[in-house]
Formats: structure tokens, C-alpha cells, sequence
């Protein structure tokens, strides 16, 4: 893996950014130390909008579920 100084990134990126568009995958480093790591994007990889309801069906909340434990809240919120 080529790791590119940021000076380099810098004065190349248009070059750097076609590269890693057609797959070659590289570091960009400050004073020797990598600080980040550049890959191409895939169409697969783009995370979707994560949607209300996603989890129906897979849990279920009990009925109980606003007064659950009560006691134990009211314990530790006492002032002391």
C-alpha cells in the first residue's frame, strides 16, 4: 500500500482522488505518521436510511415498560 505525504495529497489530489476511484487504495500521512486510509467507494457500500419500525416484529416492549422499576429509580434519585 503507496502511503502519500499530505503535502503531496495536497498538491496530486485530483490524481489521487481518479486513482482511488479506479481501485488503488492508499495512506495519507503528516510527518510520517498514517492518518488516514483512502479506498475507492462501492454502490454496495453505502449504508441505507435506517427506517422507524425497522425491528417490528423481532421485539417486543412490555406493557409495563414506563413504570418498569420504579423503586429503584426512585431510591437512587433521592438527594443524599
Amino acid at each position: 500500500m503507496r502511503i502519500i505525504n499530505i503535502h503531496e495529497a495536497k498538491t496530486h489530489l485530483s490524481r489521487l482522488v481518479e486513482n482511488a476511484a479506479n481501485g488503488e487504495v492508499f495512506v495519507i500521512a503528516k510527518a510520517g505518521k498514517p492518518l488516514v486510509k483512502v479506498v475507492p467507494l462501492d454502490a454496495g457500500g453505502v449504508q441505507q436510511i435506517r427506517r422507524v419500525g425497522f425491528l417490528k416484529g423481532r421485539i417486543s416492549v412490555p406493557d409495563d415498560f414506563d413504570s418498569m422499576d420504579l423503586q429503584d429509580v426512585a431510591r437512587f434519585s433521592r438527594p443524599r
